[in-house]
């Protein structure tokens, strides 16, 4: 993007703001987040100011994702419960103000933990201590009424693994590569022989790993808050665990485009983290294999949306130009999976 094109687009997020009664300054600074594949974030502030605007991208968008008002209402709700979360300011869904939606939060100030270099800088007992906290909020989040907090209509009748696997084999319709069809199709094969039919109302961020959190500054980190819940819904509990756990596999360093804390050697590895979530949930991880290999599944379809928004021209850079080579591996890990015993 020229230097032309980029300040026009910072214009018009300030003006978009404004336009919404956020009384931010025609020339506070705008930044536009590295993190994220999907929707894309800025940070703007001034000196009265210091907020978060997330929208969908402008190109390559695929149905049933980026939607920013469904995390506006789910952190919303949120904030009466001990799930942390940032404080939510504005939504906007009118396209004609800014081209596409738009959601606004506050800004938290937190330590990320998202590359291997930011890692580096933590010694063993603070990482010990930042994941212990990570899975707890994760069981936290578990624990709460989806009903109790006003979310009570995104309650579905019928099994909620079969909703995700008819999604997700939707969105691969979308963005996938047609050279992978046949293993896509083995795939859902075979997941579709071992759907489980019993449906638990747990609200489900979707996409809970590390670098979707921010920590506490301080030697004993806790979880400040939790980030990018376009993926939350009302569903498994052991479907959340299970997709955290599938991006500890190092590919998931080809589609952030560097090195990542999460598929660091130094965290606990899948079985652990499935462990560790039982005992702070206190509750047992029910369908596992199914879940962990739809969960692998996903991450796929997950990196061909990258890829295909790369080819469509919404994105450049690292993870976007590499997403596509992963794709294949993950449908092998769900592949895999499935073949292992429960």
């Amino acid at each position: 993007m020229t230097d032309e094109r980029l300040r026009e687009r910072h214009r018009v997020l300030i003006n978009a703001l404004r336009s919404q009664g956020l009384a931010v300054d025609l020339d506070a600074t705008v930044e536009q987040i590295a993190a994220g594949r999907s929707n894309l974030t800025y940070r703007i502030e001034d000196a009265h100011h210091c907020v978060v605007v997330r929208t969908p991208p402008t190109v390559g968008a695929t149905p049933s994702a980026h939607d920013v008002a469904r995390e506006f209402r789910i952190t919303s709700a949120l904030l009466s419960t001990d799930v942390p979360v940032a404080r939510p300011r504005v939504v906007c869904e009118d396209p004609d103000v800014m081209g596409v939606p738009f959601a606004v939060w506050d800004f938290v100030d937190g330590r990320v933990l998202r590359t291997r270099v930011q890692l580096d800088e933590v010694d063993d007992a603070y990482l010990r201590s930042a994941v212990t906290d990570l899975i707890g909020v994760l069981a936290r989040l578990h624990r709460v009424d989806p009903i109790a907090i006003g979310l009570g209509d995104f309650v579905r009748p019928g099994s909620y693994s079969a909703r995700q696997l008819r999604r997700w084999t939707g969105q691969w319709a979308i963005v996938g590569d047609p050279r992978l069809q046949s293993l896509v199709d083995e795939i859902v094969t075979d997941l579709g022989r071992e759907v489980p039919l019993e449906t638990e109302a747990t609200l489900v961020h979707g996409d809970y790993r590390i670098d979707n959190v921010l920590f506490t500054h301080g030697a004993d980190p806790r979880v400040s808050a939790v980030l990018d819940w376009e993926l939350a819904t009302i569903g498994e509990a052991t479907a959340d665990v299970a997709m955290m756990c599938a991006y500890r596999d190092g590919a998931f360093d080809e589609i952030a485009g560097e090195p990542t804390a999460w598929t660091s050697d130094r965290l606990p590895d899948v079985p652990a983290v499935a462990a560790a979530y039982e005992r702070e949930s206190g509750t047992r991880l029910r369908h596992w294999r199914f879940h962990l290999a739809l969960a692998y599944f996903k991450v796929g379809v997950i990196a061909a949306g990258i890829d295909h928004r790369y080819r469509a021209g919404a994105a450049f850079g690292p993870g976007f130009d590499t997403s596509g080579a992963v794709v294949e591996r993950y449908f092998d890990l769900s592949l895999a999976t499935l073949g292992s015993p429960e």
